[in-house]
């Protein structure tokens, strides 16, 4: 293939969701130039990405987000965490996590990913150096002296873009990840995730819980007004009949599946469902080129970790961009692959275990699993060790997660 020259021009960042925006929006603050392709429309509505779901935000995220001056923007409907209660329906371990014991305030926040793109949409609205292409699509790549050459279809007709620095951060089924040729191991947990919201009888009292199962887990997050998030897991095979079941049903279900901890369930809004996979591409980076977010890894639901670790992508990424002179440099990319590994590994690694472990409904796990959770529970280096990793804080985290508190 001719290697064409190319001018140097912007990060080029294909993928307008939650990390996209984020890493487009840290860009811009470190003063980088940087372009942000969005399929959708700059819309609350129109971004598949801006759904339903009830995020849990874990203390470094939201950390983050201040440092980027997205927090100021979405403070306002988000719920604090203060305590987390993990268990397993029929044995008798559980361990109850507390801010008190972190010494601060809050675990975590719970906000609606709806709530969260309405607020980096006005973000990206005060960006002053950043360039916005949306409703618009990549077509082709082409390799060129430093960097990229992009075809991008807009709504004024195609565009040609040179970048030396080409991210992707368009999703689990990435066209930029196909198009670098970077392989991805794909497992399909066949079961499918049911968000809504509900109203418990009781005061949640800012405490989140996770209950696992032989069906999956089940968890109710902490919303404003006394209503929870509910998010329930059902093996895939059941997917249809649950979809179909009238709210009473629902409910019923529900309820024998997450307990009786807070009374009953009542008042559910629109059930919205999602199948769970988990894919990884093998490598993170190619020539001038470098994945984020779902791209790079998109994990079972489990402990909610999802967004937090594609922000530490984002976050990561930005902090090197910001000091280098030469965006795409080899040397700038390793370093970013090596310092998101232990953080990306490690929770890949408990996401995918917990699931095989807390919902493998053999017998004789039940008293090992309950030791564990007992453990978490009593011990406290372990505790501090599992509060340390559940509010974000993992490997080498990006500054921006360190430096502020919200």
């Amino acid at each position: 293939m001719t290697v064409l020259p190319s001018p140097r021009g912007p990060v080029l960042i294909v993928g307008g969701g939650l990390v996209g925006a984020s890493l487009a929006i840290a860009l811009d603050a470190a003063g980088v130039d940087a372009m942000l392709v969005e399929a959708a429309a700059p819309r609350v509505d129109a971004q598949p990405s801006y759904d339903e779901r009830n995020l849990a935000l874990a203390r470094a995220t939201v950390n983050g987000l201040e440092a980027i001056g997205v927090w100021k923007h979405a403070r306002e409907g988000a719920t604090a965490i203060e305590h987390i209660h993990v268990s397993r329906a029929g044995e008798f371990g559980s361990a109850r996590l507390e801010a008190s014991d972190a010494g601060v305030d809050a675990l975590g926040w719970t906000l609606p990913a709806r709530e969260l793109g309405a607020a980096l949409l006005r973000r990206l609205e005060e960006c002053t150096r950043l360039q916005r292409l949306a409703p618009a699509k990549l077509e082709a790549l082409e390799p060129v002296a430093d960097g990229w050459r992009a075809q991008v279809r807009t709504a004024e007709g195609v565009r040609q873009i040179d970048t030396p620095l080409l991210v992707g951060a368009d999703g689990t089924h990435s066209f930029v990840r196909e198009q670098l040729g970077i392989a991805a191991d794909a497992y399909d947990y066949g079961q499918t995730l049911f968000v809504c919201t509900v109203t418990p009888e009781r005061e949640h009292g800012h405490r989140a819980y996770e209950r696992f199962g032989d069906e999956g887990p089940v968890a109710l997050l902490p919303l404003a007004g006394r209503r929870c998030g509910l998010v329930l897991t059902v093996p895939g095979s059941q997917a249809e009949a649950v979809a179909a079941m009238d709210d009473a049903d629902y409910l019923a279900l529900a309820q024998r599946r997450f307990g009786w901890r807070l009374g009953r369930l009542g008042r559910p809004g629109q059930r919205f469902p999602y199948a769970i996979q988990r894919v990884a591409a093998n490598r993170l980076t190619g020539p001038r080129a470098v994945l984020v977010g779902n791209a790079a890894q998109t994990v079972h639901p489990i402990g909610a970790q999802g967004f937090n670790l594609g922000l530490r992508d984002a976050l990561t990424l930005a902090e090197l961009v910001a000091a280098a002179a030469d965006p795409g440099d080899e040397r700038l990319l390793a370093t970013y692959a090596a310092r998101r590994a232990p953080d990306r590994d490690g929770t890949m690694a408990m996401s995918h275990g917990l699931v095989q472990l807390a919902c493998l409904p053999q017998p004789w796990l039940g008293p090992l699993r309950s030791l564990a959770l007992l453990a978490c529970d009593r011990l406290p280096p372990l505790k501090d060790a599992v509060l340390r990793r559940g509010m974000g804080f993992r490997g080498e985290p990006p500054q921006a997660v360190l430096e502020r508190s919200p």
